[in-house]
């Protein structure tokens, strides 16, 4: 018996050799570079560029997309992988420079990186969700929660910002209470995400 070749799905290569995957590629590289300078100078200033780049780099890369109707599945999955490079790579270079800032970050990144990454990547369990950016089409509290506007600027910029706050203030407080709130909306939304996709509770959703 002959075993059954995978057939690939239709896609546009110019999607995914695009302008948007080559700005969220630039941007990616840039962060990483810089959060090694940060690793070894110790400087908070190389900390702040490399969070600068990565932040402008994420919105422009999502701007243009939609600007130039290049949206895809593929582009939203290579934007959500490059975000977690950033972000761990940042974290790291935080932590190893200032130990204070090891609680907060790691209550930060056990969510981003598994329950935020879950809940990313959850648009492609239905056909048409191109990105989580549309997930309001499934279920409009979730992405309320996660990307809406403030969503997406609370989700790693208020932890971020409030460690750079309990650095010159010494309110370390302030971070874990930031890392804390940002890992309880992830776990509300995973236990709604399990609920929807269980059939124990129906979707919103907002067209």
């Amino acid at each position: 018996m002959m075993a059954t070749v995978p057939v690939p799905l239709p896609v546009r290569p110019a999607l995914l050799l695009g302008v948007p995957n080559r700005i969220t590629l630039i941007r990616t590289v840039l962060a990483m570079v810089i959060a090694a300078v940060a690793f070894r100078t110790g400087a908070l200033s190389w900390l702040i560029v490399g969070y600068a780049a990565y932040w402008i780099g994420d919105i422009a890369d999502g701007a243009v997309a939609r600007y130039r109707d290049e949206e895809s599945e593929g582009g939203a999955v290579f934007d959500i992988v490059c975000d977690r490079a950033c972000s761990f790579l940042l974290a790291a270079a935080f932590m190893a420079t200032f130990p204070l800032t090891i609680g907060p970050l790691a209550i930060f990144l056990v969510q981003f990186g598994v329950l935020d990454t879950m809940l990313s990547l959850a648009f492609l369990l239905w056909r048409g969700t191109l990105s989580p950016n549309y997930f309001y089409k499934v279920d409009y509290p979730i992405w309320l929660w996660n990307w809406s506007k403030p969503a997406k600027a609370v989700n790693t910029a208020a932890v971020v910002v409030s460690l750079v706050i309990a650095h010159q203030t010494g309110a370390q407080w302030l971070p874990y209470t930031m890392a804390i709130a940002a890992c309880v909306v992830k776990i509300a939304s995973s236990y709604r995400l399990i609920a929807i996709l269980r059939g124990r509770r129906a979707a919103v959703p907002r067209v």
